[in-house]
């Protein structure tokens, strides 16, 4: 059993919110290791970080998971932007608040990133040595080379890029967003023009708290990120968990071949949504993450 309590904290100006897992019976227990926890680009705290937070909490930790500057119920504008560099900052700034938390013990601190989220928390533990370990569960981990391979070459990319400097350049001098889909089965404009069911059935990730909006100015940034040269900057020990039915394992093989400290990596089945919210993917991606920061925590 865990005890979920709404937070707030500051992210340079904006108002993020949270929710703090805890085992039940934390304070009797002494500080607790803390782990922040977030999901997928474009995601609120509600589609997978709660349930890794969670999760995580029935097993020992105090886990933190939040919405990102401009999402869910955090503040900050424009809206729906996927912004790396923004991101990172408010993982630091979660880590701030976690660490600082009467439950948690701040000298034993990790990060578990699922899916593009392995990005931003891979990128904050390369320049934040409060991070202790790092774990990452379905992990996009995408470079230039990646990318051209997943969103359909050089020409579609450099067209992708183009439309989002446009769109910016129409934000900054008029405040308007440009917004299309993040998923959708028959708008050709969408972030994901896939029927993806995660994403479009109510009983799995389309919920009243994500909108399924993305800001077209979102693609210059995305695109032209590189992560996957984080690796050798990352000596914190490091866990991958994978599978070569979920997205880019290509992406994984590369970044994990060229971390600079102790790392492993777990293959198994599933594809790229069961490590959201299916079982038996969830359960063996937790299990797999409390044990190793169990070793490393320590």
């Amino acid at each position: 059993m865990t005890r979920t309590t709404k937070v707030t904290f500051d992210s340079e100006g904006a108002p993020l919110t949270g929710n703090l897992f805890l085992p039940q019976g934390a304070d009797a227990t002494g500080p607790l290791p803390g782990v922040v926890v977030a999901g997928t680009w474009t995601s609120v705290k509600e589609l997978m970080a709660d349930r890794y937070a969670a999760r995580l909490a029935d097993r020992g930790y105090a886990a933190l998971s939040f919405d990102f500057t401009g999402f869910g119920e955090s503040g900050g504008e424009p809206r729906d932007v996927e912004d790396p560099a923004r991101k990172v900052r408010d993982i630091h700034h979660a880590l701030t608040f976690l660490a600082a938390h009467e439950a948690v013990d701040g000298d034993r601190l990790g990060a578990l990133g699922i899916c593009a989220a392995a990005m931003y928390m891979s990128d904050n533990a390369a320049h934040d040595p409060r991070v202790r370990s790092l774990a990452l569960v379905a992990p996009w981990l995408h470079d230039a080379a990646v990318v051209e391979e997943a969103y359909g070459g050089a020409a579609a990319v450099a067209e992708k890029i183009k439309t989002g400097r446009e769109a910016r350049a129409r934000y900054d001098e008029t405040g308007e967003v440009d917004y299309v889909p993040v998923v959708s089965a028959t708008d050709e404009r969408a972030a994901m023009p896939y029927d993806i069911d995660f994403y479009l059935n109510p009983e799995r990730g389309s919920i009243p708290a994500w909108p399924n909006r993305f800001a077209v100015m979102s693609w210059a940034d995305w695109l032209t990120y590189d992560s996957i040269a984080l690796a050798p900057r990352i000596h914190q020990p490091t866990l991958l968990v994978h599978s070569e039915g979920a997205a880019i394992p290509q992406g994984a093989r590369r970044f994990h071949s060229g971390l600079a400290g102790p790392k492993d990596i777990l293959w198994t089945q599933g594809t790229q949504f069961d490590f959201y919210d299916a079982e038996p993917q969830v359960t063996l991606a937790a299990d797999t993450a409390a044990a190793h920061f169990a070793r490393s925590l320590r």
